[in-house]
């Protein structure tokens, strides 16, 4: 391959010249000697019976050319479709270009089709160079064309009539200074030095602030040789990186019925009998593992032939044979996969089927045809079998059934198409899924807000790792991106929701990644019952150019069906007509239209989005959807009782859930006065009001409360729970005391077993159990020696009858898990160990000096040859270095257990099972990020206090 090689489009209207076109660049660039014709049926790039048949391009060509001879520019030619139901195959195209050229006929202008083409030109931001076609034709004004084009394309549209390209860059003074105010560099440059610079002509172009026009007839050969030479004077080559990468754009079959994978190498190079990696699509447990798959063949198309190579290297495009798993859109190597297409059908179809039609072939055949255009998403209702499919519009239904026929003998037709419709939200909710059934485990929690009109679902992750692991917000946000959702209304797919994941919970043991596909559709199922739900309809944007005399009637019926219309042009002759109408109205509009202009109108008609329904309640009761009934797509949760699943309808779900986010419908919003730091440090968000209505942002767990409670509070606060309870208990069974557990031993003495005593048996018997447990060592010297300041004045309340001994505050802090959680700390180790143990202890005394109770800070030595363990007093904390053989875990758990009954005992770690062990062991739990924020508002405490 040439060193100079780009990949170039070529893309028009229908009947613009397109093909006639591109026969001219191969026969003038010496690639065909005889140039072809649309109506002799004998176009180099028409290679199906049906284009010939119908003169139209239905499926993307690839052609390999050189402008310039030997030396010059290789080309890659990809010839699009024209005609606008298959413009989303001319859009997958786009994606894989250096630049394009789009063909106007000077017959036509710009009409809607080059307007939507432009727009997508736009969006993948391609540069472009502009063919006004059909220049031989009587009536053809450059002067008037160029001027059409730069009112409705852009205003750096610039005629090169007239440039000289060879031997050296020569532009018309009037030119120059149209080219030279599309951008301030080059004008500056302009009009001191009075000349443009080629480099400054090639990145302009390549950044979109130029776009040559040329004027011509394909037909004839005139003015494409000056667009060749320009494409090779002005196109900047593309620098590819060494790693390998690849986008996949299409997918077809040969003449043999092997499967062909269509894509540009974008780094690297790929070679026959080479690897790819290939996402398996259809994995639900593992979140898309990948699956290996060899290249068994390369080859290079020209038209309808091709060549085989061993290699191809970064920006050719090629077909390559073995892979079965790939699809369009997908990226390989470095590559990520396509954004959905601008493009979308808006219509519905049913497939109808003959008699003797076997379905599931039917079905297997469609899903080939599924996998060459994805947007058809053939789908099968698994109650009647019916089969449907997505349609652009009447001419692709057309092509379909034909292709049918051709390729798998079968006989299918459609019903009349029905429109699309979709669904959102109107208010925030928290969607909650629960999915437990025995030996399974996974809890989701999404926030669903209403999205931008447009924005399609935005998935994002707000939830802290403490409470669930990154590996597992990955996957459920993988498994949100799996499928479409249906809405509640109408089972329509869900559109323009934000989706944040907020909360989750996984089981080390039980959860596996299928679990949390379950719980996350579930809870975006429960999020939609629990919604303000609206039903959205296609509205399409129209653009009309006919006879002054049809004006009156086309705008009457346009308001006839509830759209909008705006005159902007009537030169007395023509008018010129723009708006928009809802797609379910229009119907067979546009044969009518026709008819009452005699062919002498033009009606353009794209999609401008999804907006509310008009008449949801008959759409509604039309449809007749149950959300209850789809048992494909649950809202009801799935808990585990007695070792079976059980079923809790979506309505009453949040009484069964494990945890609790803390989002509330009614949660208070923070105001402009409010943008400042919280009590507990924490920086508050911007919040958006549109109207009445409060929209949540990313970080509303930590930002959009009043204030959040410290850990402390929390505990304080369980703490005046569990002393109201306890009030509430010994009034009620007086005699009795809460602190006895009811299978203690101590319930021996009671007459029935397992019942609370009612004739002080019990609190004698636990009176006893505690004094005997006082007398006991602690089980650490750390413990004992902490108990031993505080066991008088113990004894003596102890002895008084009726009051509790008030408990000694324990907190235990695993050292090393603090080290390795902290950012600060976790720094400080990267450079010496000894450095990060000594600032922890130093921040441990100092926080201990704002509490009360006793802090031992446990290190691991388990690994020190012959270490028997050590306990040192710190200023006001002790600090403990275990013995060998003895993990900081395990000192954690003995010390817990022996002094659990007589003291409030709190672990500081993030070790997910040493908090559960703790925890059986009756101790408080405290993360590595609730001690952090502890200690900050101790510094701040302390700053206060003594005025730091």
């Amino acid at each position: 391959m040439s060193s100079r090689h780009i990949t170039a489009g070529i893309l028009a209207h229908v009947d613009a010249g397109k093909t006639t076109l591109s026969e001219s660049l191969l026969y003038l660039s010496g690639k065909i000697q005889k140039q072809g014709r649309v109506d002799h049926k004998d176009a180099y790039l028409d290679t199906w019976q049906l284009e010939k048949d119908r003169g139209i391009t239905i499926f993307s060509k690839q052609a390999e050319l050189s402008f310039g001879g030997t030396d010059g520019l290789s080309v890659t030619l990809l010839d699009t479709p024209g005609h606008i139901d298959f413009s989303p195959e001319t859009e997958r195209v786009l994606q894989v270009l250096d630049c394009a050229i789009l063909v106007i006929s000077a017959a036509d202008g710009v009409i809607g089709q080059v307007r939507n083409l432009w727009n997508l030109l736009a969006h993948y931001r391609i540069p472009t160079f502009l063919f006004v076609n059909k220049m031989d034709q009587p009536g053809a004004d450059t002067a008037d064309l160029l001027r059409d084009i730069r009112d409705n394309l852009s205003s750096q549209c610039v005629d090169f009539t007239g440039v000289q390209f060879d031997p050296v860059l020569q532009i018309p003074e009037n030119q120059a200074e149209n080219i030279a105010v599309c951008d301030d560099r080059v004008l500056e440059h302009y009009l001191e030095t009075e000349e443009i610079r080629e480099d400054d002509l090639r990145t302009m172009i390549r950044d979109r602030k130029l776009f040559p026009v040329f004027f011509g007839s394909a037909l004839r050969n005139e003015g494409v040789s000056t667009l060749m030479r320009a494409m090779d004077a002005l196109t900047l080559m593309k620098h590819y990186p060494d790693e390998f990468g690849a986008r996949i754009f299409k997918i077809s079959r040969d003449d043999s019925g092997n499967r062909l994978t269509w894509m540009k190498i974008t780094g690297g190079s790929l070679s026959v009998r080479s690897v790819i990696s290939v996402r398996n699509e259809d994995s639900t447990g593992g979140g898309g593992e990948n699956t290996d798959q060899k290249v068994n063949q390369i080859r290079i198309y020209s038209g309808k032939s091709f060549v085989q190579v061993p290699r191809v290297d970064a920006g050719s495009v090629c077909a390559v044979t073995g892979p079965d798993k790939t699809r369009i859109g997908m990226g390989l190597g470095f590559e990520h996969d396509s954004d959905a297409s601008v493009l979308q059908p808006v219509w519905k179809s049913r497939i109808l089927l003959a008699p003797d039609q076997d379905r599931t072939e039917a079905l297997r055949n469609l899903r080939v045809l599924e996998e060459e255009e994805p947007l058809l998403h053939i789908d099968q209702d698994d109650a009647s079998g019916e089969i449907s499919a997505r349609i652009m519009g009447k001419v692709q239904m057309e092509i379909l059934k034909e292709l049918c026929a051709q390729r798998f003998n079968m006989r299918i037709d459609f019903a009349q198409p029905s429109i699309m419709y979709k669904e959102t939200i109107a208010d925030s909710v928290e969607g909650v899924g629960h999915y437990e059934p025995l030996r399974h485990y996974a809890e989701v929690h999404l926030l669903m807000e209403p999205g931008e009109p447009g924005s399609g679902l935005v998935l994002e992750s707000d939830c802290s790792t403490d409470d669930l692991a990154l590996n597992w917000q990955r996957l459920i946000l993988s498994h949100l991106e799996e499928q479409p959702f249906p809405g509640v209304l109408t089972g329509s797919e869900i559109t323009d929701i934000k989706i944040t994941v907020i909360g989750g919970r996984a089981s080390e043991k039980h959860t596996s990644g299928g679990d949390f596909r379950q719980a996350a559709h579930r809870a975006v199922r429960q999020g939609l019952m629990m919604a303000k739900n609206v039903l959205l309809e296609p509205v399409l944007r129209l653009h009309a150019e006919l006879p002054s005399g049809s004006m009156g009637r086309f705008m009457t019926d346009i308001q006839r069906m509830e759209g909008s219309a705006d005159l902007r042009e009537n030169d007395g002759s023509t008018a010129v007509i723009t708006g928009s109408v809802p797609a379910a109205s229009l119907g067979d509009y546009q044969q009518d239209f026709m008819s009452y202009t005699h062919g002498h109108g033009r009606l353009s008609l794209t999609l401008r989005g999804y907006e509310p329904c008009r008449h949801p309640e008959e759409v509604i009761l039309e449809k007749g959807y149950d959300p209850e009934a789809d048992t494909d797509h649950p809202s009801s949760s799935v808990f585990c009782s007695h070792g079976a699943g059980i079923r809790v309808p979506w309505n009453q779900v949040r009484d069964y859930m494990h945890i609790d986010t803390g989002w509330r419908p009614d949660m208070k919003w923070l105001t402009a006065e409010d943008q400042e730091l919280s009590a507990d440090g924490l920086k508050a968000e911007n919040t958006e009001k549109t109207g009445e209505k409060k929209i949540f942002s990313a970080g509303w767990q930590k930002k959009h409360r009043t204030r959040e409670k410290s850990w402390t509070e929390e505990q304080r606060t369980r703490e005046n729970e569990e002393n109201e309870l306890q009030q509430i208990f010994e009034k009620t069974y007086s005699g009795s005391s809460w602190n006895t557990p009811i299978h203690s031993a101590a319930n021996s003495y009671s007459n029935e077993a397992g019942i609370w005593s009612r004739d002080g048996s019990l609190e004698r018997a636990e009176r006893d159990k505690t004094e005997q447990n006082k007398s006991e060592s602690c089980g650490t010297a750390a413990a004992k020696s902490a108990g031993e300041q505080t066991s008088s004045g113990k004894n003596q309340r102890s002895g008084i009858t009726g009051v509790t001994p008030k408990k000694e505050d324990y907190l235990l802090v695993d050292g090393y898990n603090i080290i390795f959680s902290w950012e600060e700390l976790r720094s400080l180790a990267a450079s010496g160990m000894d450095a990060a143990r000594d600032r922890l202890i130093d921040i441990m005394s100092n926080f201990h000096g704002t509490r009360s109770g006793t802090l031992i800070l446990v290190f691991d030595a388990y690994k020190v040859p012959g270490g028997r363990g050590a306990v040192c007093r710190y200023h006001n904390i002790y600090v403990v270095y275990t013995k060998e053989a003895e993990t900081a875990d395990a000192y954690i758990e003995k010390t817990v257990h022996k002094i659990g009954k007589q003291g409030n005992v709190t672990v500081a770690t993030s070790d997910g099972l040493e908090q559960v062990i703790i925890f059986g062991e009756g101790a408080r739990r405290m993360s590595a990020r609730e001690l952090l924020l502890e200690v900050e508002a101790s510094r701040k405490e302390l700053r206060s206090t003594y005025h730091l």
